[in-house]
């Protein structure tokens, strides 16, 4: 018994003492929650700083989470376990670019908000039960560089380094400058230095083999240089990019990354790819948990996120000027986590979860598909044909109707019949409303021009003597008759008169004098050609025809030559040769209102004709070409000129100074044929086109 009651006795005491380790505990964490804001001023310091002094009623165990908006600026602290002992959710200051402060408490959390004209840097500190945070005006920065402190440098921190340098192309075109350290507590400065961008790590070493200047240009990207060294204690990288440009940096645990993006000149012209268009935000984040992180997107953005509870974790993260939805994207990549969005609703949770719980779902709407009821349903077709519809909806590499589905047409009123579960008919509904149309149709109009240019001219002269008392014989002629002598170039005339302008036997533009009475015994002639002949033609073909698209047509007009052509036999039987203008053409409409054609045109003529049998002069163009709705383009042309200058003469006589040109006949002419054949395409409009 006495040792039962002391066995008792022990539990008792066990149990008072662990309900005053209990209540102890509990009274600790009631404190803690206790903590709240008391005080809040304002006061200025040295070189234009202002200090804001939030007094507490506890001294906080750690500085506040922070992160800062560009637009509008602003600067946000979030004090846990904390609550607003104000009064008052709102503090007007306006002193130089700060204007007001807001004091928000959701829960056990309370956010104060730092309203500015202008975005400022700032640092925080504790002291005693007192936040102190220090304001500092960029405009009173010297010299020429933008810089801005990424990451603060801890004093206690030691042996900092670089473990990799490395450049990456983006899908969007950007320069990924990645940097693995050695820790997440390295000291960052970044700085605009004219055209050069130039990153400082604080008090850390460079392997040798990482002291190194990369050519990137070959990437593609607005970086061509990215230069690492050591300067002093520090680590220096100079980016050099080109053209317009901007950079966001963040930083997820050891990762250090600096991204340069081209700067469209144009916003309103897509920039194609995935972009972020989020407002932009500053996060720095020491070891803080996934669940946090996402609960500060969420109170920026005003979104409704739903977290898995699988999602666990910590991570640093440090975000310099980067849209809210690209940080969103870094904190899950950075956990393998991936999100659905619903409206405003978000969901979060493991890549693993996601794929498996959609999987889930596809697999249940497929049972539900195979149990769903069928319904019949008929489409009135206006343009296509049923059998290539049935054969477009069947076809075995890409079916649209379900395993369960099938279609008929009737062929008299060109009906489609099709039989399938309703969500399947509704994709066949919208498939044929996208095919039924009526086809675009074009207006092709070909022309042959052809143009002629001839030019001939002939000088010379004659100096004939006839006699016609006496018989003798005529220059190269063995025949007796009347005494004829002739000297000069031609054939002798005989009973000419005085004058005659032209002569029957001349050339346009002959001259004859008769030097003696023609009742005369003996003529001396005289007679001087000069002829100037200048001639145009011009010929045009134009065929046209009309069709739909992608559809070939062909138009063909002319005739057909008949010629006797000789039989094995021996007889003879009548063949026929075509000699036609015809036009032969597939035109395709692209989507930005272009013809693209395949072309044959020809031109046949009856040419001369060689022992009965007629030549054919062809002008043919077969080509591809892709012309504007309504322009005309030269597809083809042919260009001839034919230049002769020939001089008849008497040996000798015709070579004598003035006097030669009464025995040498000179003749020149230029001949030019021209052939150009012209296209010119029209999409017709649909009234037209109908009527």
């Amino acid at each position: 018994m006495n040792q039962l009651n002391k066995t008792i006795g022990c539990i008792v005491k066990f149990m008072v003492l662990f309900g005053a380790m209990t209540l102890a505990a509990h009274a600790q964490s009631e404190a803690g929650a206790q903590n709240s804001i008391q005080a809040l001023s304002v006061s200025s310091g040295a070189a234009g700083q202002l200090v804001i002094k939030v007094s507490l009623k506890d001294a906080p165990a750690a500085l506040p989470h922070d992160f800062t908006i560009n637009t509008p600026p602003r600067i946000v602290l979030d004090f846990p376990d904390t609550a607003n002992g104000l009064g008052k959710s709102v503090q007007e200051f306006g002193q130089g670019n700060l204007r007001s402060a807001n004091i928000v408490q959701a829960g056990s959390r309370t956010r104060l908000v730092v309203n500015l004209d202008q975005m400022m840097g700032y640092t925080s500190k504790i002291e005693g039960k007192d936040l102190l945070i220090t304001l500092q005006d960029r405009t009173a920065e010297t010299g020429t560089a933008i810089g801005s402190r990424f990451a603060e440098p801890k004093p206690m921190d030691q042996g900092h380094s670089l473990r990799d340098v490395d450049f990456h192309r983006g899908q969007n075109g950007e320069g990924r400058i990645q940097v693995d350290l050695s820790d997440p507590n390295v000291g960052i400065d970044i700085k605009q230095q004219g055209k050069s961008l130039i990153v400082d790590f604080l008090k850390t070493t460079l392997p040798r083999n990482l002291q190194r200047k990369l050519d990137v240009v070959d990437f593609g990207t607005p970086v061509n240089f990215v230069d690492t060294f050591t300067q002093g204690d520090n680590v220096r990288m100079v980016v050099e990019p080109k053209g317009n440009w901007e950079h966001a940096a963040y930083q997820t645990d050891n990762k250090f990354i600096v991204e340069i993006k081209p700067v469209v000149a144009d916003q309103s012209k897509p920039t194609g790819g995935t972009g972020y268009t989020g407002e932009k935000l500053t996060l720095n984040f020491q070891n803080i948990s996934v669940r946090e992180a996402l609960n500060v997107i969420a109170d920026f953005t005003n979104l409704n996120i739903v977290i898995s509870d699988t999602v666990t974790g910590n991570l640093t993260l440090r975000l310099k000027d980067v849209p809210w939805d690209q940080a969103l994207d870094i904190i899950l990549q950075s956990r393998g986590l991936d999100m659905r969005r619903n409206g405003n609703v978000i969901q979060v949770a493991p890549r693993e979860e996601i794929a498996a719980r959609e999987k889930l779902a596809l697999a249940a709407s497929q049972e539900i598909s195979d149990l769903e009821a069928t319904r019949t349903e008929s489409f009135q077709l206006s343009y296509q044909k049923g059998a290539d519809i049935i054969a477009l909806l069947t076809n075995d590499k890409q079916r649209i109707l379900s395993k369960r589905g099938s279609a008929v047409v009737d062929q008299r009123t060109n009906t489609l019949f099709v039989q399938d579960t309703p969500s399947r008919l509704e994709e066949v509904r919208k498939l044929i409303n996208k095919i039924d149309v009526p086809v675009r149709q074009v207006m092709i109009e070909a022309r042959f021009v052809s143009a002629n240019d001839t030019f001939t001219r002939t000088l010379g002269g004659r100096l004939g003597y006839n006699s016609t008392a006496a018989q003798g014989f005529a220059v190269g002629s063995n025949t007796p008759t009347a005494t004829r002598g002739q000297i000069g170039f031609g054939s002798g005339n005989s009973g000419i008169g005085n004058v005659n302008v032209p002569g029957t036997n001349l050339g346009v533009g002959g001259l004859v004098l008769s030097l003696f009475n023609p009742a005369a015994t003996k003529t001396l002639t005289l007679e001087l050609t000069a002829s100037e002949i200048d001639g145009r033609t011009k010929n045009i073909a134009s065929p046209r025809v009309v069709t739909a698209d992608k559809t070939e047509a062909m138009i063909q007009s002319g005739t057909q030559i008949p010629y006797q052509q000789a039989t094995s036999s021996g007889a003879t039987s009548v063949s026929f040769m075509p000699a036609t203008l015809s036009l032969q053409v597939t035109p395709q409409i692209t989507p930005d209102d272009h013809i693209n054609m395949k072309l044959a045109v020809s031109q046949d003529t009856v040419g001369q004709v060689y022992n009965g049998v007629p030549s054919i002069d062809t002008k043919k163009v077969t080509t591809q070409v892709l012309v504007d709705n309504g322009g005309t383009v030269v597809i083809g042309g042919v260009y001839t000129q034919d230049i002769a200058d020939s001089t008849n003469k008497v040996p000798l006589l015709g070579d004598v100074p003035v006097v030669g040109w009464l025995f040498k006949n000179k003749t020149k002419s230029d001949n030019k044929q021209e052939l150009l054949v012209f296209i010119t395409p029209k999409i017709m409009k649909e009234s037209l086109s109908m009527n």
